[in-house]
């Protein structure tokens, strides 16, 4: 789901960081409910 973690495609830390953040709450969220989310892209 997470393929824009893969690489460092981000030109500001602070991006990056933001995206890891992201990634982790909808992990967590999956995982305390049952219920998918939708992929987001960003293209």
């Amino acid at each position: 789901h997470h393929r824009r973690l893969v690489r460092d495609y981000e030109a500001r830390p602070d991006n990056s960081a933001s995206m890891i953040t992201i990634a982790m709450i909808d992990n967590l969220a999956k995982r305390l409910t049952t219920e998918t989310t939708p992929t987001w892209r960003y293209d």
